[in-house]
This record gives structure tokens, C-alpha cells and sequence, in this order.
């Protein structure tokens, strides 16, 4: 009977010796931008809602303005 052929052994894995301190700068960065990327749109929503608030106040401010103008333009 006829035996399989024998397959030289693998030969060593090419080793790079600064992957590994690629990979940790990599991931270290990617980190960094998902932190500031979350931080960035902390400060859009708070950014967001001080507008709508300063608009509704002024909003406010303007309708009282007007209301008591008429009120004394016309002495109701």
C-alpha cells in the first residue's frame, strides 16, 4: 500500500517586531477619536439646547414687550 507524501514542516512565521507597537498606537488612537467623537457631540446636544432655550426666552421676552405696548397704545 501506498504511503502519503510527506509535507516539509511550515516554515517559521515572519515576525514583525514593531507590530505590536503599531497595533497598541492603532488602538490607542481609535480610543482617542471615540472619546473625542462622544465629547463633540456632548457639547452639539448642550449647544443645541442653549439655543432653543435662548430663543424661547427671547421669544418670551419680545411677546411680553409687545403685549404691554399694545396695551398701552390702545389703554386696555
Amino acid at each position: 500500500m501506498a504511503e502519503p507524501a510527506k509535507r516539509p514542516p511550515p516554515p517559521d512565521p515572519v515576525v514583525d517586531p514593531d507590530a505590536v507597537g503599531r497595533a497598541y498606537r492603532r488602538q490607542r488612537a481609535k480610543r482617542m477619536a471615540r472619546e473625542r467623537h462622544q465629547r463633540e457631540r456632548r457639547l452639539a446636544h448642550m449647544r443645541f439646547w442653549g439655543v432653543v432655550l435662548a430663543l424661547l426666552a427671547l421669544s418670551f421676552f419680545l411677546g411680553l414687550t409687545i403685549w404691554h405696548e399694545i396695551q398701552h397704545l390702545f389703554g386696555l
